[in-house]
């Protein structure tokens, strides 16, 4: 069940927590750099950092330096602000990432309907009559539509993201039984399926349990093995969580990042690069690329989402105000 989210005011200042919050925001940095340094290699045929350890190519150093720089930042920000508090800092970090999670709703909406719509017309062979023969080309080709089509729908869901504040999840799951119900409704009714309709409802529902997880996350949402857990105090389950946080929850986000962002042949690289599609082909959607993304947004968001926990955690272990009660739905 879904579950409400309670707290009071959030204390912007408190006592010093630096080497917790350098820790936070240490993560947050590092990660940007190492997501930057995936592009410079994929994108830009950097060595990458390996060359750089073993000098095998010039150039390495660039991505070291990314990270000496990450590191920097992330001195700068906790220094500056030595008495901002843990609460705040989480308040920030969780802000961020709805954002971008609302970002990823309103793209996969874009381009899920946007490549079903053309997708169709692929199918029916529609294009050509109504656009020409050189737009029936290039709306066959998934690297055309990759770039000219997805790739704007994510800008433009981008600026939506910043205008409304709705998370999307209801609606998505609503999308995603609308979109079933036309499944069955064209083939039992009419004789009618396309390759194009099964694929919709996976992307859309690989979407919705990847981007939402962080969110459930926030919530308390996730299942919890709690015999123990949940006879603890505040400030001892502070420490349980802050230490599951990083051993468990952050070096989960790691490993799928290192192993998909692993090189221009990985799981995620490759697929993304070469604009994969299914084995549909014309008659599907151009998205395969994008479900091997999911992997890596999940990673992402949940990392980020796992940094504004841990700060949470360890102010809960300082027993510090603006602890954020959370409201179990009743079931009727």
């Amino acid at each position: 069940m879904a579950q409400d989210s309670t707290h009071p005011d959030i204390p912007r200042h408190g006592d010093p927590a630096i080497l917790a919050r350098l820790f936070g925001w240490s993560t947050l940095t590092v990660l940007a750099a190492f997501l930057i340094n995936n592009v410079l290699v994929v994108g830009f045929g950097f060595p990458g950092t390996q060359a750089f350890l073993n000098g095998s190519a010039p150039g390495g150093w660039v991505h070291v330096a990314l990270y000496a720089v990450a590191i920097a930042v992330a001195v700068a920000v906790v220094l500056r602000g030595r008495t901002t508090s843990l609460r705040w800092d989480a308040h920030r970090v969780h802000r961020f990432n709805v954002y971008l999670i609302r970002a990823l709703f309103w793209a996969v909406f874009l381009i899920g309907v946007a490549d079903a719509t053309i997708a169709f017309m692929r199918a029916e062979s529609l294009i050509e009559p109504l656009l020409g023969s050189e737009n029936a080309r290039l709306f066959s080709r998934p690297s055309w539509v990759g770039t000219y089509v997805h790739i704007p729908l994510i800008v433009i869901a981008f600026a939506i993201a910043t205008v409304t504040r709705t998370l999307g999840f209801f609606w998505l799951a609503f999308l995603i039984v609308v979109a079933e119900l036309l499944i069955v409704i064209s083939r039992f009714m009419f004789s009618y399926e396309q390759a194009l309709m099964g694929d919709l409802v996976r992307y859309w529902y690989a979407a919705l349990f990847l981007f939402s997880s962080a969110y459930t996350l926030f919530d308390e949402g996730h299942v919890r093995v709690d015999v123990l857990y949940a006879g603890f105090g505040r400030t001892t389950r502070g420490i349980v969580n802050g230490i599951g946080t990083i051993l468990l929850g952050m070096s989960t986000a790691w490993v799928i990042m290192a192993v998909g962002f692993g090189g221009k042949q990985s799981i995620i690289n490759a697929p993304v690069s070469n604009f994969e599609i299914s084995q549909a082909g014309p008659f599907g959607l151009y998205t395969k690329y994008q479900m091997a993304a999911f992997i890596g947004l999940f990673a992402i968001t949940m990392l980020i989402q796992f940094v504004s926990y841990f700060f949470d955690a360890v102010a809960d272990k300082r027993d510090e105000p603006g602890h954020r009660e959370i409201a179990q739905s009743s079931a009727h």
